[in-house]
């Protein structure tokens, strides 16, 4: 009986462990005045918790911050390096930088899980 159990008991705890495996990163360029490309309000896809990294890269500082969305987060100004973000929540963030506003489009980000 023992036996048994052990040998159904390995591998479900083997399958408990790798599923926090399968969870992926998904890279986010912010560059002077732009989110991933120069132009238009782009939407990145993510499953339930994938993280997000932004790279910052350029001369100006820049910030990522969630307007609307399951949870709300805010990284630091930043002209390089990274912020990451777990999405522990489905749904649409709308994402933005604080120092542009929301108005302008060039620094706006969709992300959906």
């Amino acid at each position: 009986m023992r036996r048994l159990l052990v040998i159904v008991a390995v591998p479900a705890l083997s399958a408990a462990v790798a599923i926090p495996a399968l969870a992926a990163t998904k890279s986010v360029k912010v560059g002077d005045n732009y989110f991933v490309r120069s132009s238009g309000v782009p939407t990145v896809t993510v499953k339930k918790n994938d993280t997000v990294r932004w790279n910052f890269i350029g001369d100006r500082p820049h910030n990522v911050a969630v307007k609307s969305g399951p949870v709300k987060f805010k990284s630091s100004n930043k002209t390089s390096g990274t912020y990451s973000k777990k999405v522990t929540r489905t749904g649409t963030y709308t994402i933005y930088c604080t120092i542009h506003g929301q108005r302008d489009q060039s620094m706006k980000l969709r992300v959906t899980s």
